[in-house]
C-alpha cells in the first residue's frame, strides 16, 4: 500500500479544498480493512477521492484521504448473463473499453468518465434516457467495508437495505472495494446534434424522450434557441469523420469557449452576448461510434454547477422560469443550462427515488460569482419539489432533506450501525446530515451518531455546506489527476485486463 503526504487537496474546479494528513492508496481489500481500522482506533476520519469531480466537499478532510486507483480493473466477466465484476476504482473511461474487449457495455453513461465506478454511483451519478435509471441502478452486487472494519457482500436478495443503502451512500456507510454490474451487449449508438428553437423542443418534449435512446437540450440564457441531442442503438460502422469532431469537441465547446469565458469572467456584460453566440453556433449533423465513446466529452473549461432532480413533469416549466429569472435578473451567465430525464427507481438515497425525474444543472465559470445565481435557482427547484444532485452544490442541510427523502430517517440508522464511530463523516457529511460529534447517542429516531471526541467544525467556509475562496496553491495531482500515480498505474494494478468469460 502506498501512502502519499501530500501537501493540500482540491476538487476538480478548485472550489474545494483541504489538507490531509496523507493520502493512501490500497493494493488489496485488506489494505482497505487495515486503513479503516487504524482511523477507528485514531479517531480520525476517512475520506474517498475518486477524480475529485464532485462540486460538494464529499471527499475534503484533514485526517486521511483514500484513493483506490490501486484497485483498478475487471475481476470477472460473465458473458452467459451480461454481468461483470469490477474493482471500485475503476475510472468509467477504463471500463467502457474494457467491457467493449468482451462484448459488454454499461447500458447508459454520463457525459463525464472520469470518474471511478465507485465514486459515480455513491454520488447518483446519471446520464440521460426515460428508459434509464441512474448509474447506481445497474449495480446488482456491491462488496464493502464498514466502519467497523467488516467485510460484507450485499444485494437486493442479501442484506437488501444494507444493499440500497450503499447504493448511493455518499461515501457515507462503507469503502466501496468491488461491484456487480449488469451489463447489456455491446452496442454503438448514432449521435445527432440539432439547433432548434427553445419552445419547439418544449412542446414536443414527450416525442423526443420517447423516440430516442438518449435525449437531453441545453438551453442558452437570454436565446430563444437550444442544441438537442439525440442518441439511438444502431448497428451501423462508426464514422470516420464525425461531425463531434476534434474541431467542435476540443475548440469550440472547450478551448475557444474557454477564452470566451475568462472574457466575461473580465467584462460581465459579454456574458449575454456568447451566450447568444454560444446559441447560434451549435454543431448540427450526426455521428456514429462505440457506446462509451459516444457518451462521454471532454470537459477542459472548469465551472462549478449545481443540478437538481425534478419531477419529470416539471421540466417545461422550471426551464421557462429559469430563463425568465435569468433575463429579470440579468444574471451574468453565459453557460448554457443541461437538461437530462431519469427513470424512477427504489434506492434509498437516490433523487430519482419513487419519480420519473428530469434533471436540470446550472453551471458558473470557475471564478466567477456563482452563489448568487444558483440560490436564485435553487428557489425555483424547491417550489417543484427539487431534490439536490449529491456531487452538485447546493444549500440544504439536515431538516430540508429530511423532508425531500421519505427514507432519509432509515438511512441515517443504517450508517449508524455500519459505521457507529464515524470513521467517514467529515464536517461537511456532519452538517449535511444532522450529526454532531461528541454528541450523546440518540435513537434512530433523529439519527444522530454516538461517538465521543472533539467537533470539528466546517472546513473553510462550509457552513451552508460549500467552500468558497479563492485557490492560490498547488493541486495535488496523483488525487485529482489521471489514474494512480507512478507506481499505481495500471502495471500495479490488480486486474489491469481481462479476458472473455474468464474469472480473473
Amino acid at each position: 500500500m502506498r501512502t502519499v503526504q501530500p501537501g493540500r487537496w482540491n476538487n476538480w474546479s478548485g472550489l474545494v479544498r483541504s489538507v490531509p494528513q496523507k493520502v493512501v492508496y490500497p493494493a488489496s481489500i485488506e489494505d482497505v480493512v487495515t486503513v479503516v481500522r487504524e482511523c477507528k482506533m485514531a479517531n480520525k476520519t476517512l475520506r474517498l477521492v475518486g477524480a475529485g469531480h464532485s462540486f460538494t466537499p464529499l471527499a475534503a478532510t484533514d485526517n486521511v484521504l483514500m484513493s483506490l486507483d490501486n484497485l483498478s480493473g475487471l475481476i470477472e466477466v460473465h458473458s452467459s448473463d451480461q454481468t461483470a465484476l469490477a474493482w471500485a476504482g475503476t475510472r468509467l473511461h477504463d471500463l467502457g473499453p474494457l467491457l467493449w474487449q468482451n462484448g459488454l457495455a454499461m447500458e447508459n453513461m454520463g457525459d463525464i468518465d472520469s470518474q471511478s465506478i465507485a465514486g459515480a454511483i455513491s454520488t447518483g451519478t446519471h446520464g440521460t434516457g426515460g428508459r434509464f435509471g441512474v448509474l447506481a441502478t445497474q449495480v446488482i452486487e456491491i462488496t464493502a467495508v464498514l466502519g467497523t472494519g467488516e467485510v460484507v457482500t450485499c444485494s437486493k436478495t442479501v442484506n437488501p437495505e444494507l444493499f440500497g443503502a450503499l447504493q448511493v451512500s455518499l461515501g457515507a456507510v462503507g469503502v466501496i472495494v468491488k461491484v456487480k454490474l449488469k451489463c447489456t451487449k455491446a452496442f454503438r449508438l448514432r449521435y445527432e446534434s440539432r439547433r432548434v428553437k427553445l419552445e419547439d423542443c418544449l412542446n414536443n418534449l414527450d416525442a423526443y424522450r420517447n423516440d430516442y435512446r438518449h435525449f437531453e437540450f441545453y438551453c442558452f440564457p437570454y436565446s430563444d434557441s437550444c442544441q438537442v441531442k439525440l442518441m439511438s442503438e444502431t448497428d451501423a460502422p462508426a464514422t470516420n469523420h464525425p461531425v463531434r469532431d476534434y474541431f467542435n469537441q476540443i475548440i469550440m465547446e472547450n478551448w475557444a469557449f474557454g477564452a470566451l469565458s475568462f472574457a466575461c469572467r473580465s467584462i460581465p456584460g459579454l456574458c449575454r452576448p456568447v451566450s447568444r453566440f454560444s446559441a447560434s453556433n451549435v454543431p448540427a449533423g450526426s455521428e456514429i461510434g462505440e457506446s462509451y465513446e459516444v457518451f462521454a466529452t471532454p470537459r477542459l473549461v472548469k465551472f462549478n454547477e449545481m443540478e437538481y432532480n425534478i419531477p419529470a413533469a416539471e421540466l417545461p416549466a422550471v426551464v421557462r422560469e429559469v430563463l425568465a429569472r435569468i433575463e429579470q435578473q440579468q444574471i451574468p451567465v453565459h453557460f448554457p443550462i443541461e437538461c437530462r430525464y431519469v427513470r424512477k427507481d427504489d434506492i434509498t438515497m437516490s433523487p430519482a427515488s419513487g419519480r420519473d425525474s428530469a434533471y436540470v444543472a446550472v453551471h458558473m465559470y470557475k471564478g466567477m460569482p456563482h452563489e448568487g445565481y444558483f440560490r436564485e435557482m435553487e428557489e425555483i427547484f424547491l417550489r417543484h419539489n427539487g431534490r439536490p444532485h449529491w456531487g452538485k452544490m447546493h444549500y440544504l442541510t439536515a431538516p430540508k432533506l429530511a423532508e425531500k427523502y421519505p427514507n432519509w430517517q432509515r438511512f441515517l440508522e443504517i450508517r449508524r450501525q455500519s459505521d457507529p464511530d464515524g470513521v467517514f463523516l467529515n464536517p461537511y457529511l456532519q452538517s449535511l446530515f444532522g450529526i454532531t460529534k461528541g454528541a450523546p447517542p440518540d435513537g434512530p429516531e433523529d439519527g444522530r451518531l454516538p461517538v465521543d471526541g472533539p467537533v470539528d467544525g466546517p472546513a473553510d467556509g462550509q457552513a451552508d455546506g460549500q467552500v468558497h475562496g479563492p485557490i492560490d496553491g498547488r493541486d495535488v495531482e496523483p488525487v485529482v489527476g489521471t489514474v494512480g500515480g507512478s507506481d499505481s498505474g495500471s502495471s500495479a494494478r490488480p486486474d489491469a485486463g481481462v479476458k472473455g468469460g474468464t474469472s480473473l
